[in-house]
């Protein structure tokens, strides 16, 4: 699957779950382990660990196995590795103390925007 089919893919299934404030960092020019990063935030551990389930599932229904994923119940941040893309679920809390949007953004980040229905 192509890296940006699978992007548009995971960031609608992140919307469709209600994440919240997804943002996409591109960081194709600044590593090589992968092309973007998604960052999600999630109300509780348990929708943390849901969002990056439906996100893998939908991956393998599509025929992308997912490389791994870190974090579960009791966890403030979950990692979804799918080669290109990398989700990290993460609480209001945990994102805001580790501001990975501010770590790897020198450079482009993409709000993308709630889309209502």
């Amino acid at each position: 699957m192509q890296t940006e089919v699978l992007l548009k893919m995971v960031q609608k299934v992140l919307d469709e779950r209600k994440g919240q404030n997804v943002t996409t960092i591109d960081v194709s020019k600044k590593t090589s382990f992968t092309d973007y990063m998604v960052v999600v935030t999630g109300t509780s551990d348990r929708h943390l660990r849901a969002l990056c389930d439906y996100v893998a599932e939908k991956c393998k229904e599509n025929g992308v196995i997912p490389l791994g994923i870190e974090g579960g119940i009791g966890a403030d941040w979950v990692l979804l590795d799918l080669g290109d893309v990398i989700v990290h679920a993460m609480t209001a809390q945990a994102r805001d103390f580790y501001q990975l949007e501010k770590l790897w953004s020198v450079g482009d980040v993409k709000e993308i925007q709630q889309q209502a229905g």
